[in-house]
């Protein structure tokens, strides 16, 4: 199981969770359940669903200071599930490059939502992205680049 399609196992798992309202820990079993190879994607799977989650109102409070002329709400359920999802790994997987967080972001909202999410959460996210690059170089004492 590659990384893009893990990030794909969690939309679904979150998309779950927010329509159906299902308990997330039986609709990740649901959707990852064990017919994936790959125990460290399923591994990341899980940390994607619990950690967006659990940062849920820190990643939405983000995410609302940002839109201009939009309401959280009002967003389609797919790109909001995304922008979450990725404000989260941008906060909280720092391991992954920003650019990388971006390019998945947009791969998935070209793929499962409108066909002008992707430009929208581009821009979203490039913000959101230079927000936690000036933040970092804050708490490290440095000037960003």
């Amino acid at each position: 199981m590659t990384r893009r399609f893990a990030r794909e196992l969690a939309l679904q798992t979150l998309y779950s969770v927010e329509i159906g309202h299902h308990d997330p820990a039986a609709a990740l079993a649901q959707t990852v359940g064990e017919g994936h190879d790959a125990a460290g994607q399923r591994a990341f799977v899980k940390e994607l669903v619990f950690g967006t989650l659990e940062h849920a109102e820190q990643s939405d409070a983000l995410i609302s200071s940002l839109l201009e002329g939009w309401t959280l709400d009002r967003l389609p359920t797919v790109d909001r599930i995304v922008l979450r999802m990725s404000v989260y790994e941008l906060n909280h997987q720092r391991q992954t490059p920003r650019a990388v967080v971006i390019n998945e972001a947009l791969e998935l909202v070209k793929k499962f939502s409108t066909d002008d999410s992707s430009r929208f959460v581009n821009g979203v996210l490039a913000h959101a992205s230079g927000l936690r690059r000036d933040t970092s170089c804050r708490d490290s004492g440095s000037e960003p680049a």
